[in-house]
């Protein structure tokens, strides 16, 4: 028999689970293991939430990271390409499973080495502030391209994918892989963070306007930030000439982030002359991941399609 203290450890471990919980050490690696720069006066404590409500699909949101790592996905034959993921949560919080292991695990049985991102969140104290997210998703791409021998892997071959805030992050990644947002630390920072294409799914692109996800807005930039400070950090109005080619993949009934996000996004690559593709969906909502079973369940194997074009 169960006490009821016991089964209320067991609940509080099940809602705060640690960081080990996810994976062996063996599949996880840390960004900056001589030190995670930026950090204020206290650093913030990692919280795993579990959200399912369907028995046996685990559905966990996780805030507070303060170590930074990727978890690797290892598919059995490695054709030599990669996929760095970056799910969302709005920059409140990181959804690990839907968003993050379930499209590792589709495409480590496709050939593809995914490596799963836990960035940190750039309200929770960054000295780094707008640009701590873009700072851990660029460390991500080149900490892949200086261990892909170790991995079978092209280090040309190494593309981003990201959903909802982590689809902004994604399609930030891809304008913005040049900026020097902090000093270098070692010889990894001196690497290419140019990944090889894009994949942002249902992102958040404006900082203003009707368009604007106003959770990611606040989280990221701030409710009061300037027309300045928005346009610095909206995709669409930094698309480089040198930008990755763009698969993007919305719904047209998704009320939470607006199709008009992606539609933005591809207007501004196209002026740059970006190959980018594009696909909308009827119906799918907000959030649908890989979507089994659902019409917007078609994506993945367009994205496949997508990037066999683009080299990956």
């Amino acid at each position: 028999m169960l006490s009821r203290r016991t089964l209320l450890a067991a609940l509080l471990a099940s809602v705060a689970a640690p960081t080990a919980a996810f994976s062996p050490a063996a599949d996880t690696i840390p960004l900056w293991p001589m030190g995670v720069p930026g950090a204020g006066a206290a650093l913030p404590v990692e919280q795993v939430v579990e959200r399912s409500k369907v028995a046996g699909h685990m559905d966990r949101a996780v805030s507070g990271i303060a170590a930074p790592r990727m978890v690797v996905f290892r598919p059995e034959r490695p054709d030599g390409s990669a996929m760095l993921i970056c799910p969302g949560g709005g920059y409140r919080r990181v959804v690990i499973d839907r968003e993050g292991f379930e499209a590792a695990r589709w495409l480590a049985v496709r050939g593809v080495t995914a490596f799963v991102l836990f960035y940190r969140l750039p309200a929770e104290g960054w000295t780094t502030g707008a640009d701590t997210p873009l700072i851990d998703a660029q460390r991500a791409i080149r900490t892949i391209r200086a261990r892909a021998g170790a991995f079978g892997l092209d280090p040309a071959r190494i593309g981003v994918m990201g959903f909802s805030a982590g689809g902004h992050l994604a399609a930030d990644l891809a304008a913005r892989f040049a900026l020097v947002a902090q000093p270098p630390v070692d010889a990894i920072d001196n690497l290419s963070a140019r990944p090889l294409l894009a994949a942002p799914i249902y992102p958040v692109i404006a900082m203003d306007g009707p368009l604007a996800h106003a959770g990611s807005r606040e989280r990221l930039i701030g409710a009061d930030a300037s027309a300045e400070r928005a346009r610095a950090h909206d995709p669409s109005a930094n698309v480089p000439a040198d930008a990755p080619p763009h698969i993007l993949i919305h719904a047209e009934d998704d009320l939470a982030v607006p199709p008009g996000n992606s539609l933005r996004l591809r207007e501004a690559l196209k002026a740059r002359g970006i190959a980018v593709e594009t696909h909308l969906f009827e119906t799918g909502g907000h959030g649908f991941g890989l979507a089994p079973g659902k019409p917007a369940g078609a994506w993945p194997e367009l994205f496949i399609a997508f990037a066999r074009a683009h080299g990956l």
